[in-house]
Order: structure tokens, then sequence, then C-alpha cells
């Protein structure tokens, strides 16, 4: 377990929980512990999907800027892909994931909430990619989610002029998914993530390969990659399981062992 970020598992679902106050500031620590926690949380059989947190009152303000101040060119260039690949590792994980957001959810921050498959906010939520505000851009993969979830005019405008926007609007421009009060933020993301907890595990880490496997590909190698894929299923317990309970059972009623 990290000092600033660990896994907590219940019931099937893992929480990444961030915790370095007082905003949770993304540093070569907290990304490095990022980095093992989504690696544990990928390698857990008992952890069926999973929910990345900052805790109540903030998700993650960003980038610790005291130490993004003292790297020089040589410095950052050794260290972006570090950082990209680390929060890389979540967007990789073959579960269901979401990104429970409270309070702030900027820069870096914003860039993991993206490596998620869902985001839930509170009312009072504040996302963004003010990078340009300290004369950078967004380094962490926000050019390139973003533009793929919103696409690349709204892009360009949030990552032009750095503003923070809330939730409401984060809702139309379709960055969140959900907006709910900001105490019931962590527990909406548990009742999302537990739907999938006896899952077709196999089957739903196919169906997030395919799905975002495709969108970096043209139609064709997408529709082939989704042939692939579908075709593997067949050789699973799961595949077995689920359509044996539907001939007795009817439809939504196997349980599944992920295998």
């Amino acid at each position: 377990m990290g000092e600033f970020v660990r896994l907590e598992v219940e019931d099937g679902v893992g929480t990444i929980r961030l915790d370095r106050p007082p905003m949770n500031a993304i540093n070569r620590q907290l990304q490095a512990e990022l980095r093992e926690a989504a690696r544990e949380a990928r390698a857990r059989a008992d952890v069926k999907a999973v929910i990345v947190y900052g805790g109540p009152k903030v998700f993650a303000a960003g980038a610790d800027v005291k130490e993004f101040a003292e790297m020089g060119y040589g410095d950052i260039v050794d260290y972006a892909p570090e950082l990209q690949s680390s929060l890389a590792e979540v967007a990789a994980l073959p579960k269901p994931t979401v990104a429970a957001i409270t309070g702030f959810a900027l820069g870096g921050g914003f860039e993991l909430a993206l490596c998620c498959d869902r985001r839930i906010a509170g009312d009072n939520a504040k996302v963004g990619q003010p990078e340009i505000l300290l004369g950078i851009i967004p380094g962490a993969g926000g050019t390139q989610r973003l533009a793929r979830l919103i696409g690349p005019s709204k892009t360009k405008d949030l990552v032009y002029t750095g503003r923070f926007v809330k939730a409401e609007e984060a809702l139309a421009l379709g960055m969140v998914d959900e907006v709910v009060a900001p105490d019931d933020v962590y527990e909406a993301a548990r009742r999302w993530a537990g739907q999938f907890t006896g899952g077709a595990s196999r089957a739903l880490a196919a169906a997030k390969a395919a799905i975002d496997g495709g969108l970096d590909n043209d139609l064709a190698s997408g529709l082939k990659l989704e042939t692939t894929l579908f075709a593997a299923l067949f050789a699973t317990e799961d595949r077995d399981t689920g359509m044996r309970s539907f001939i007795e059972n009817g439809p939504g009623k196997a349980q599944f062992d992920g295998r």
C-alpha cells in the first residue's frame, strides 16, 4: 500500500483512493503509486470493477506545479512518458471503471478521470484542462482522450482557454456522465460499479477492448477486432454459463465467475 494511493476492496468493487492532502496534487510519487494500484486491481480476481476516488472534498486538482517548476526540458522529456503511462494503466484496466469526482478535477486530475469508462460528479464539481494558464498543454492524455470524448472543437475551446467547467455544463458537454449531490458521489459510483460484480468478466473485458481499440482505428479494422474478440468468448466458461442460464431460466439470471 502506497503513502498517497491505496486499493481498497469490498464486495467485488476496488476503490483506487487518492490521499495526498490538501488537493491530491499529482507528483512523481503519487503517479508511481497510482500505476501500482492499477496493476494490483488488474491482477486481483476479487476486483470486478474499479472506482477512482479522491475523497469527499477533491478528486485531484492537477499536477504538482512546484515539482514541475523545478524541471527542465531534459527532465520532462524523461518524465512525461512515465506520467502518461501511469494513467494509461488505469485506462487499460480490463474491468469497468468509474471516476467519482468531488470538488476539483483539473489538469492531470481530469486526465485521470478521462481514463475511466464513466465519470460521476458532484453538482459542485469543477473540471477542466487549465494547463495553458501555466504556458503548457495537457501532457497525460488530455488532448487525445478529451477530443475523442467530446470532439475536437469543444476540446480546443477548453484547452485554449483553460477555463474551469462547472458540473452542469460538463454534463451537457459530455465531460461527465452523471451529476449528483456531492455527498452522494461515491455511493452513486458504487451503485454503477456494483452492477458488474456478478457479471461476465471476460465478456466485459472484451467489450471494453473492442470499443476502445476500435476508436483507435478505421471501421474495417474495428470490425475485425470485434469479430476476433466475439469469437474468442466462445472458448470461455462465461459463455457456457450465460447461454445455459438463458435457455433454462430466461434472460438476466446468470451468475458468472469470470473464467
